[in-house]
């Protein structure tokens, strides 16, 4: 059996969010990662992000199947709603649609965008991840939202990803129109590698949920994007 679609209620609950409002949110963009966590819950984890100024969540827990990622999400939505703070979720389009989360982030060998867009409706957020030109403008032209791009550093979150340089990371800035988001290995020391690319902000994952001190790490994250973005 098929996923359905999104009815028109789920829709309006969950936006829209304007292109504007989209781009705003990819500066700074929590990537949960509950082994981090050493006894925390994850919602008060992303309450301390999303307090200290982070504008956009994904829920990515690969070790969860479909029913509870639901569950986790129903913790962390109400918190980002509160905030008016993006939800993504991670590859699981069935758990976006039954969560009412915003959206959903697909990587390329994920349910295809435009499946993702069939099934969520036109106002879900919908994300892409990238590596290349090709690859990032193929998603464009299938609906992408945004693209996430990296990894640009090498990181333990994701070993097997394919290492993005900084001047493959502006070239394809400068072939989209949609906003871009780096991610890989960007932590307030690392931020600096973004620097003059044409990216919209920072997608991370250790640097925050890893930290004792979230919210400081946050501010510090926030800090570091000023100086190397503007």
């Amino acid at each position: 059996m098929g996923i359905a679609v999104a009815s028109t209620a789920t829709q309006a609950a969950r936006g829209p969010w304007s292109p504007k409002d989209i781009r705003q949110a990819m500066w700074l963009y929590a990537v949960t990662d509950s082994a981090w966590l050493h006894g925390r819950t994850l919602a008060s984890c992303v309450r301390d992000a999303v307090d200290a100024g982070a504008t956009c969540v994904q829920l990515r827990e690969k070790h969860l199947d479909t029913d509870q990622i639901v569950e986790l999400a129903g913790t962390i939505l109400p918190i980002c709603r509160a905030a008016r703070v993006p939800f993504l979720i991670d590859d699981d389009v069935e758990a976006a649609l039954r969560s009412g989360a915003d959206g959903v982030h697909v990587g390329q060998s994920d349910t295809a965008c435009a499946e993702a867009r069939r099934i969520l409706g036109s106002d879900a957020i919908i994300g892409v991840s990238a590596q290349t030109v090709d690859e990032a403008l193929a998603a464009e032209a299938a609906g992408a939202d945004y693209l996430g791009v990296g990894a640009l550093i090498p990181t333990p979150t994701k070993p097997d990803a394919v290492d993005v340089t900084a001047e493959e990371l502006a070239r394809i800035c400068s072939a989209v129109s949609i906003p871009v988001v780096g991610i890989g290995g960007l932590h307030a020391d690392t931020i600096k590698v973004l620097s003059g690319s044409g990216v919209d902000g920072a997608a991370v994952v250790s640097a925050i949920f890893a930290s004792d001190d979230i919210a400081g790490s946050v501010r510090k994250l926030d800090a570091a994007l000023h100086a190397a973005l503007g």
